[in-house]
């Protein structure tokens, strides 16, 4: 029986109203038990309260919206953890219902399309290259391997100091920049088997590019936050071109000192580097499932080594001393831990992304929602640690708390599946380098400064990295016994 055109338009108006009653249902329905959220605006959500220092605004707002907290981010989902309760059922009891990770652009671009393992998505390929990494690149063995190539390093970098201090006594040493040379020193002759010194960076130039590779990695752009539209911003801001700029530079690098390794003639060093153990993988090819290796999975793999070595051990070691100035009376009593729990390296975890449904804290945690564990609220948190803004030490002496993941109210490093893979090779380098300093030299403050002078403030914006906004200048006094 034929319908006439009325009919027919009553029919497409019940069906489009019962597909709406439909989504309303559902919509409630997930909705129902959701986290509290502050107060949105249309159409950009929450983006309006997140200040310079995102980490900073987030624990403030989540001392009135709780650990647990909603946020929409244009339209992107997203669920805040700033208590080590929440976020030990988010990293332990429901690992597995969020390791993933969300489709950032920024990530894409610079992973050559998530070939790497920071960035990866949760499934075969990530756990294939996480195990060719874990296996072959970070265990204890092969750190262990490279460690006179680290104690080279640092005694390089206390005989520049000794140097500076004999020739000019009362003049300060730019540690910031010292701390920034050594690790990336290291990192250079564990991945490449070069120097630092000589090669295609200069040290500006090459933490200018990682600075903007981190920058690059940690922010959104307005095409995630704003479907359809935002990529008239990202266009007009530059972003695109910000980031083609920084690809380029170290894909670039990259693909120099891996044609270098390929060559017949190149001299093989004593010690194999990274680029040399992924090169004999590709050749080999076996054992490793879905991570059949390529030129660009190496490169990849760099990457996160340099974002995640390079910057990470050098800022920690940074603010440990930045913290020791400020109080002289403690300098000798210093742990690498307190210095993870004020000043994570990394503020906020890197971003997880949910693959189900779950709950934490009794809310209902949907698929596809941006997972943000706030590890540098958590480091304050009251409820865990007396005068929590206070740098004491001693307050790890006899502990059990440790970095390794299993205490969820110290996460520098993560925890569960997507824990940092490099995590003994950048405590080793964080305990050395500190270590070293505070042995073979007395630290003072430049003539004329107070403990209160030191600037302790945090470098604005979006970035993997949590960088101290001003350089650390100390003045040196070589020890008679070191």
């Amino acid at each position: 029986m034929a319908i006439d055109a009325h009919q027919a338009l009553l029919l497409f108006l019940f069906l489009l109203l019962t597909w709406l009653l439909m989504k309303t249902r559902i919509f409630k329905k997930q909705n129902k038990n959701r986290p509290p959220s502050p107060p949105k605006l249309p159409f950009i959500g929450n983006l309006h309260q997140l200040g310079s220092l995102p980490h900073q605004s987030l624990w403030q707002l989540s001392k009135k919206y709780g650990p647990v907290m909603h946020l929409q981010l244009g339209k992107m989902p997203t669920v805040v953890i700033s208590s080590a309760e929440a976020a030990k059922e988010v990293l332990k009891t429901h690992d597995l219902d969020s390791c993933s990770r969300p489709p950032l652009q920024g990530a894409r671009r610079l992973t050559y399309n998530y070939q790497d393992i920071a960035f990866s998505p949760y499934g075969e390929y990530w756990r294939e290259i996480r195990k060719i990494c874990v296996v072959k690149l970070f265990s204890v063995k092969r750190v262990q391997s490279y460690e006179s190539i680290r104690e080279e390093e640092i005694t390089n970098m206390i005989n520049s100091i000794s140097h500076h201090a004999l020739s000019s006594p009362s003049s300060p040493v730019d540690l910031t920049e010292k701390l920034f040379a050594l690790t990336a020193s290291f990192i250079f002759r564990m991945a490449f088997g070069t120097s630092f010194e000589g090669s295609d960076f200069n040290h500006n130039k090459f933490n200018e590019v990682v600075h903007a590779a981190e920058a690059t990695m940690g922010s959104f752009s307005a095409a995630e936050i704003f479907p359809f539209v935002g990529w008239i911003v990202d266009w007009l801001s530059g972003l695109n071109q910000k980031r083609e700029k920084v690809f380029h530079e170290l894909d670039g690098f990259f693909q120099r000192v891996v044609d270098e390794h390929l060559n017949p003639r190149r001299t093989k060093p004593q010690q194999e580097d990274i680029i040399d153990v992924l090169l004999k993988i590709i050749k080999e090819q076996s054992g490793f499932g879905a991570a059949m290796l390529t030129e660009k999975n190496i490169k990849a793999v760099l990457l996160n080594m340099f974002l995640g070595g390079v910057d990470t051990s050098a800022i920690t070691v940074i603010w440990a001393m930045a913290e020791l100035a400020k109080k002289p009376s403690v300098m000798k009593k210093a742990q690498e831990e307190e210095t993870f729990r004020l000043h994570p390296a990394g503020p906020l975890l890197l971003p997880r992304e949910s693959i189900s449904q779950f709950k934490v804290n009794g809310y209902e945690i949907q698929p596809k929602t941006l997972i943000q564990v706030n590890v540098w609220g958590i480091g304050r948190d009251p409820k865990i640690w007396s005068d929590p803004e206070e740098f004491i030490p001693e307050r790890f002496v006899d502990s059990p708390i440790d970095v390794k993941g299993q205490h969820f109210e110290l996460l520098p490093f993560g925890s569960g599946r997507r824990i940092c893979p490099g995590i003994y090779m950048g405590t080793r380098t964080v305990e050395h380098g500190l270590a070293n300093l505070l042995y073979n030299f007395d630290w003072e403050l430049p003539s004329g400064m107070k403990e209160e002078d030191i600037n302790m403030e945090e470098s604005t914006g979006l970035s993997l990295s949590l960088s101290k906004k001003t350089p650390l200048k100390l003045v040196s006094k070589k020890h008679l016994f070191a």
